[in-house]
């Protein structure tokens, strides 16, 4: 499984079945600057909720890729009206796709469309796909909820936001972290806005101090995991 950065909490996630994209916000974004939208691929997108930050070039990569959007049924109904096929989801359900499972689970934040229309209860992904299961928190605050994970799933890895002042800082996600029973940790929504720049080094070392690895990759970048 390939997963490659491209910037704020925007990650593609590629096997050989299928490519997945998270959160494309992209060109609007002045340190993402090397990614060309336009070259992306993707078959499906999935969206946490409807904030610019997280929806900004989901219209055009589907546009051009054909991809199908994954969110919740307020979303998928906005992106439909634009002529974009999706799957509508809600908090709690889950989906078997013919390349795996997707379930969307809460989130503690908010959410509304770039044109102000209503953007339903904003959420995360757990994702069971090629004989791994992760988890896609999306932008919210630290909640008990996420004790329910280690409770259903073993993750192999998850996506948690660390920049702090919109959703958790790093040490709500470290404590995220012992709730869901996962010590490989992506970092995401950090470093693109002045109210979200962190010391990277010190986070870390604060979750490399509790026996896990917080992993911060460069834009344009990959790991293989």
């Amino acid at each position: 499984m390939k997963v490659t950065y491209y910037g704020h909490a925007c990650f593609g996630v590629e096997t050989e079945k299928v490519n997945l994209l998270f959160d494309p916000f992209i060109s609007p974004n002045s340190i993402a600057k090397t990614i060309d939208v336009d070259t992306l691929k993707a078959d499906y997108i999935l969206l946490s909720h409807g904030h610019e930050d997280h929806v900004a070039d989901a219209e055009r990569i589907a546009k051009n890729t054909g991809a199908k959007i994954v969110s919740n049924f307020e979303i998928v109904s906005w992106y439909e009206n634009k002529g974009i096929a999706g799957h509508p989801m809600n908090i709690g359900g889950k989906w078997n796709f013919d390349w795996g499972t997707v379930k969307y689970v809460n989130a503690v934040h908010s959410s509304v469309l770039p044109d102000g229309t209503y953007g339903g209860n904003p959420g995360g992904f757990v994702i069971e796909i090629a004989d791994k299961t992760f988890y896609y928190a999306g932008d919210t605050a630290l909640t008990y909820d996420m004790k329910l994970l280690s409770e259903q799933y073993q993750l192999d890895f998850a996506f948690l936001p660390i920049g702090d002042n919109f959703t958790m800082g790093v040490e709500d996600a470290l404590v995220a972290s012992n709730f869901i029973k996962c010590d490989q940790i992506i970092g995401m929504h950090y470093d693109t806005f002045g109210y979200i720049e962190i010391d990277k080094s010190k986070a870390q070392t604060a979750f490399k101090n509790n026996n896990k690895e917080l992993t911060l990759l460069t834009i344009g970048n990959h790991i293989i995991l």
